[in-house]
């Protein structure tokens, strides 16, 4: 039970931070603006299904993908993690996930990718998938996708209280662990390369 808890951690954690569910609070705000009740909840539901679907595609079929591509477990590990440290820091000029995206790709349902399932959350999915066990990640994919399911359905209350100060410093500490996730994985894809030796 307790390596099952180490390991959730381990997997929730960067899936929290890249989901950024608190940061996309003023987003769905946002695109939500005039529609009725039913429909804002009909445009959440769209979105949170469609994060789930295109997750759990990278999530089953990332290992062949790497296998097939003749891609080492080492070598992934340091390019997705120069991949998030990149996210990130440009996180930290930007100040939005959302503004980074739109530069990178084109949405093609806004709320469910990129939004919630982008390219910092696939690439998550893909490396986690080498290193964890897959009812793991699934675990702590599907609590993070409902966790984005119940903020955006109280959007407008968690913006009233925190205010857009508070959502965004929040999103900044996040992104601050990010950071620090991301230098980890690269040292542990040097380690597996053999580069460099690392001392547990």
């Amino acid at each position: 039970m307790s390596n099952f808890f180490h390991d959730f951690v381990l997997t929730f954690l960067p899936l929290f931070i890249v989901v950024d569910a608190l940061g996309n609070v003023p987003i769905i705000i946002s695109l939500s603006d005039g529609l009725t009740p039913k429909q804002r909840n009909s445009v959440i539901n769209i979105g949170v299904a469609t994060a789930t679907v295109v997750g759990l595609i990278f999530l089953f079929f990332g290992k062949w993908i790497l296998n097939v591509m003749g891609i080492s477990q080492g070598a992934f590990t340091i390019a997705g993690g120069l991949i998030l440290l990149i996210f990130s820091l440009r996180y930290l000029t930007v100040g939005r996930w959302m503004d980074i995206i739109k530069e990178e790709m084109i949405a093609v349902v806004p709320i469910g990718t990129p939004l919630i399932v982008g390219p910092a959350t696939i690439t998550t999915l893909l490396l986690l998938s080498t290193q964890y066990s897959l009812y793991v990640i699934l675990i702590a994919l599907a609590v993070n996708l409902i966790l984005s399911w119940v903020a955006f359905m109280l959007a407008n209350r968690i913006s009233g209280f925190l205010g857009k100060g508070g959502l965004s410093a929040v999103s900044q500490i996040f992104n601050l662990l990010l950071v620090a996730i991301a230098v980890s994985m690269i040292i542990r894809g040097l380690g597996l390369s053999n580069i460099i030796h690392i001392v547990n």
